[in-house]
């Protein structure tokens, strides 16, 4: 592992080898989310307790100051919202370039396991992992287990 991936992952995972991050990328496909309705307002008191935030390229340019310290993990992946068909149907939205102009500690997107999307976003993961790894950036994969699993 070369010194600038160690470096992203020493800023996100303490010496304990542990890590607690604020996940706050899920107005973009749940619609208005109580108490995110004004992101900055919710999130700046509850900071000094978080090692990381999971967000969206437009939650972090529009709420979170740039003086703040924490370390970013950036979801790079989107689709439709809670109005479309399906969930899972996401793609790649953010570039590795993106991440890295926004200085992002890592970048992270979601994984359907048992969708019909699920090679799709299989194949997402590795090629973000693939563009990623160029640059020393950590990737993380929220894994969601779809419907069609339970019926195996």
């Amino acid at each position: 592992m070369d010194w600038g991936m160690k470096n992203r992952l020493a800023r996100i995972i303490k010496e304990d080898g542990r890590c607690l991050f604020m996940p706050i990328d899920h107005g973009y496909f749940q619609g208005p989310t109580s108490k995110l309705e004004k992101p900055a307002e919710t999130v700046k008191p509850l900071l000094p307790y978080s090692d990381a935030l999971f967000v969206t390229r437009g939650t972090l340019r529009s709420c979170i100051s740039p003086g703040e310290s924490i370390p970013i993990i950036l979801r790079v992946s989107g689709g439709t919202s809670m109005v479309g068909k399906d969930l899972a149907n996401e793609g790649i939205t953010t570039s590795i370039k993106e991440a890295i102009r926004l200085n992002a500690a890592a970048v992270g997107m979601s994984v359907f396991i048992g969708s019909e999307y699920e090679k799709q976003t299989l194949l997402n993961l590795g090629n973000l992992v693939n563009e990623a790894e160029e640059y020393g950036i950590p990737v993380m994969a929220v894994t969601a287990v779809g419907r069609e699993l339970e019926k195996r």
